[in-house]
């Protein structure tokens, strides 16, 4: 296998089509992989056939609660990436089939087939006693993943940001509709990453150059509170607002009102105004880097990748929701 150049080998990347998965396709085929994309629609997913040379890159069919469709999707791979998650519940698509089973469903179709290289996505905050059931069920995501496989590679990103985020992009769009902004854990911290360092650090798994067998936490070079980061967004686009931290007890009647809105609406309510009372328990929690972690060397920095600041990223696609958008005068920072 250590003789094998990438062109000869074939990397299977669930969820390849997402936010983070288009940065980590691209990751991939700059290397010479060659990459099977395993999506629930494939033909939503042809926008990534640029990123690499004809046949490089191909999709197939596959969801993680149909064991056999993950099981044609891994066969013939030599690395399998799972970057499958979702931040709220919506019919059959729940934490638990999804993130926990999913990923059980992955590491078992690896074992099968002999592949010790997987590379499975968690999140900051995955634990045991979390007070979100997301954060427990990517806790036994991780566990399947390294039972099943011992040599794959855990890595668990803090909020990432990038062109097409769902974080500063969403408090954007929330700043240019309401004069008032309510902030529930307006005090919980933050070290947001580059989606782009994330992606390098898939890559490097892949590639065999990240020690297998561990989990890896990768955070940003700054720690910021969820205020700080909504000020933040509200300077760039130049947009005066006010911030209205909420106490948890009232964040969670908020959520539990936009629940039940998003459900009479049919689920037409837009994903800028949703909120769930598990996105409020996450919000509990610092999501940060650990001590140990950094000190292990289970972190951005012990991987060699010196990661990117939110100035030098964010203001380059957040001008959009300036009044004037490109032609703004303003300049951040």
């Amino acid at each position: 296998m250590a003789t094998q150049t990438p062109s000869s080998q074939l990397v299977t990347v669930f969820g390849g089509s997402g936010f983070v998965g288009r940065h980590v396709v691209r990751a991939l085929v700059k290397r010479g992989y060659r990459v099977r994309v395993a999506v629930r629609r494939p033909d939503l997913a042809g926008f990534l056939q640029p990123l690499g040379s004809v046949g490089q890159i191909n999709m197939v069919q596959a969801n993680l609660r149909y064991p056999d469709s993950v099981a044609a999707a891994v066969r013939g791979a030599d690395a399998v990436v799972n970057l499958v998650g979702i931040l709220e519940q919506r019919g059959r698509q729940s934490f638990t089939s999804v993130q926990a089973n999913g990923a059980r469903a992955v590491a078992q179709a690896c074992a099968a087939h002999g592949i010790s290289r997987l590379v499975q996505i968690s999140a900051l905050g995955a634990a045991r006693e979390s007070r979100s059931a997301y954060g427990r069920t990517k806790l036994e995501g991780e566990e399947a993943a390294l039972g099943l496989v011992p040599q794959a590679v855990v890595l668990r990103p803090s909020i990432m940001f990038g062109p097409e985020d769902t974080f500063f992009n969403r408090f954007a769009a929330l700043a240019r509709m309401l004069p008032v902004l309510p902030l529930a854990g307006a005090q919980t911290k933050f070290q947001p990453a580059f989606v782009g360092d994330v992606a390098e650090a898939i890559a490097r798994a892949v590639d065999g150059s990240v020690a297998g067998g561990r989990i890896y936490e990768l955070g940003g070079p700054e720690v910021k509170s969820l205020e700080q980061l909504v000020a933040y967004t509200c300077e760039i686009t130049g947009r005066k607002r006010v911030l209205l931290p909420l106490p948890f007890p009232l964040a969670r009647l908020q959520a539990r009102v936009m629940e039940i809105v998003h459900a009479l609406t049919l689920g037409l309510l837009p994903a800028e105004l949703r909120l769930t009372r598990d996105q409020v328990a996450m919000l509990q929690t610092d999501n940060v880097v650990s001590e140990a972690a950094r000190s292990e060397g289970r972190s951005f920095e012990g991987i060699g990748i010196a990661p990117v600041s939110i100035e030098a990223v964010v203001p380059s696609y957040l001008w959009r929701f300036r009044k004037t958008g490109q032609f703004d005068t303003a300049r951040a920072g």
